[in-house]
């Protein structure tokens, strides 16, 4: 299984925290590097949580997420998301997208949408959105490859 996840470390990806809110204020938030376009028209996006994740259940009934794309030099961002805590948030600078839903600031770009549906995926749960809304600043991505994070996109 190691070698399996170093080859596919192989596959440099960009770095995404998807975060998600319910109507009485719970909040979460996890780093992936699972996100891709589905669709234009209609605009659909899709993710992966592992089906372990403390936040799989908050997630599945909220029915609405945000994936906010991290930019270069916002891996403390991305490892805050990653590692298990109380409070994710905390000390964060958010704000928010229709809904309630946390999107966090700095970030390159922001798709805040709905599920549609959720398909099954080995360990991992198989988020598909609706693109609601979208916003995008421009700059470096965050890179992640073969298990770190890259200081630059070379080009």
């Amino acid at each position: 299984m190691r070698s399996l996840r170093e080859a596919l470390g192989m596959y440099a990806t960009g770095v995404a925290v998807v975060t998600t809110a319910l109507e009485d204020g719970r909040r979460a938030g996890v780093t992936v590097n699972s996100f891709t376009s589905v669709s234009l028209d209609p605009p659909l996006v899709l993710w992966c949580l592992s089906r372990r994740a403390p936040s799989a259940d908050l997630f599945l009934r909220a029915g609405r997420f945000v994936v906010n794309v991290l930019a270069a030099g916002q891996d403390e961002l991305s490892r805050r998301f990653a590692t298990p805590a109380e409070d994710k948030f905390a000390g964060v600078a958010t704000s928010s997208a229709a809904g309630g839903l946390p999107v966090l600031e700095g970030t390159l770009a922001s798709f805040a949408c709905r599920t549609v549906t959720v398909h099954e995926g080995g360990d991992h749960l198989i988020f598909v959105g609706a693109v609601e809304q979208f916003d995008r600043t421009g700059g470096e991505p965050l890179v992640f490859h073969s298990g770190r994070y890259l200081e630059r996109v070379a080009g």
